[in-house]
């Protein structure tokens, strides 16, 4: 019997990334939907698993930990040490980098357009939101094209923890509504061919895959 246990909702960017680390290593885990209409996560046995009282939370036998990169570079370390996790610090924190980079950089331009167009009740989101995430956004695409077009993956020639997040994150931009005028589909070719190949993998399915909600 599985030990592994995740909670969160599937429509959760940061619990995507932890389902789709796991998945990728092909682990034995138990996932329980909690937070939004689910609720559960403000609960007085959720709030003692995480006080912040956020997803996903991960229990994997006696030991709790929340903060979702975190949650994927526990579990790397713990069982991909030296591929998912790299033993040599220089690449270890070149991926640790771009794991930090995603939450304070990329998803925080992306999020405003995906609560707008996803997220946000009423038939007329605000286009002034989310061309404003457009903007931000782009240069931040483009800034992963030209870093892909020298590697084939974001922390060098394999596949590393790094690239969880940051296919997560790609997956909420680019499934936002198709030919819409306030949101270009500009072509990073480089960044697509390594999104692409990742979401090629069946390790993949049910996370990548999935409809925004």
């Amino acid at each position: 019997m599985s030990t592994l246990h995740i909670w969160g909702r599937m429509s959760s960017i940061n619990v995507r990334k932890v389902v789709l680390a796991a998945q990728w290593m092909g682990l034995d885990f138990k996932r329980t939907d909690a937070g939004l209409s689910y609720g559960i996560n403000t609960t007085p046995e959720y709030l003692r698993m995480n006080p912040n009282g956020q997803i996903p939370v991960m229990q994997d036998g006696d030991f709790t930990l929340w903060e979702s990169n975190v949650i994927v570079r526990y579990l790397c370390a713990k069982h991909s040490m030296g591929n998912l996790y790299p033993e040599n610090l220089a690449q270890r924190f070149d991926a640790e980098r771009w794991m930090d980079w995603q939450q304070t950089t990329m998803n925080n331009v992306g999020r405003a357009a995906f609560v707008e167009w996803i997220r946000t009740p009423g038939p007329q989101p605000d286009m002034a939101a989310i061309a404003k995430s457009v903007a931000t956004t782009e240069p931040q695409l483009a800034l992963l094209d030209a870093h892909l077009a020298q590697r084939p993956f974001m922390a060098g020639d394999a596949m590393t923890m790094a690239d969880f997040p940051i296919a997560c994150e790609m997956h909420r931009w680019w499934g936002l509504p198709p030919q819409h005028p306030a949101l270009p589909r500009s072509a990073y070719p480089h960044l697509s061919r390594w999104y692409a190949g990742i979401c090629a993998q069946p390790v993949s399915k049910g996370v990548l895959d999935i409809v925004l909600s």
